[in-house]
C-alpha cells in the first residue's frame, strides 16, 4: 500500500484523502495511518507546490552550479553538503557522478545574486576546487510536469 500511495500523491499532493482511500480500496483511516507513518519516518518529506514563475510575472534566476571538492579526512562528502545545504539560499544538493561532485540548486532575483552566492560564499569554501554555474533559461518540464505550452502547429493546410 505504501508505493501506491506515494506514487499517487508525488503526482498529485493535493489529493483528497477520500478519493485516495477509493482508489487504493481502503479505509481512509488507513491511508491516513499510513502517511502520518511516513512523514514521522521521514519517507515523506514535504509537499512542495510547482509554481511556473513565469507565468506569474516574478522575477526568479534558477541556477544549476556543479561543484568540485576534495573531501577533507573525517569529513567525507557529507559534512562538505551540509555545509552547502545550509546556506538559505540552497534549494538542493545532489552528490552525483561524472566530472563534479555535487549539484546545487539556488535561486535568486537576479543573475548578480546568484554569481555573487557562488563567488562569495561557494567558491572559498576550503573544500570546494571549481565551479561551474548553469543558469536555467526557460523550463519546459519540471518535476514529470510539462510547463510550456505545447507548441502550436503553424503548418498551412493544402487544399
Amino acid at each position: 500500500m505504501r508505493e501506491k500511495i506515494l506514487t499517487y500523491i508525488e503526482k498529485n499532493s493535493k489529493i483528497n484523502l477520500a478519493e485516495l482511500a477509493i482508489s487504493l480500496g481502503v479505509d481512509e483511516t488507513a491511508v491516513l495511518k499510513e502517511l502520518e507513518e511516513m512523514e514521522n519516518e521521514h519517507i515523506i518529506c514535504g509537499y512542495p507546490t510547482l509554481i511556473n514563475w513565469d507565468k506569474a510575472g516574478i522575477e526568479k534566476v534558477t541556477a544549476l552550479i556543479e561543484v568540485r571538492v576534495t573531501p577533507q579526512r573525517g569529513m567525507g562528502f557529507d559534512k562538505v553538503a551540509e555545509r552547502i545545504y545550509n546556506y538559505p539560499e540552497v534549494n538542493s544538493v545532489y552528490l552525483i557522478s561524472g566530472g563534479f561532485d555535487f549539484m546545487v540548486t539556488i535561486e535568486g532575483k537576479t543573475l548578480r545574486e546568484v554569481s555573487q552566492f557562488v563567488s562569495e560564499k561557494l567558491s572559498p569554501l576550503d573544500t570546494v576546487l571549481s565551479t561551474k554555474t548553469n543558469f536555467i533559461l526557460k523550463k519546459y518540464k519540471d518535476h514529470g510536469t510539462v510547463m510550456a505550452a505545447p507548441a502550436k502547429d503553424e503548418r498551412i493546410m493544402m487544399l
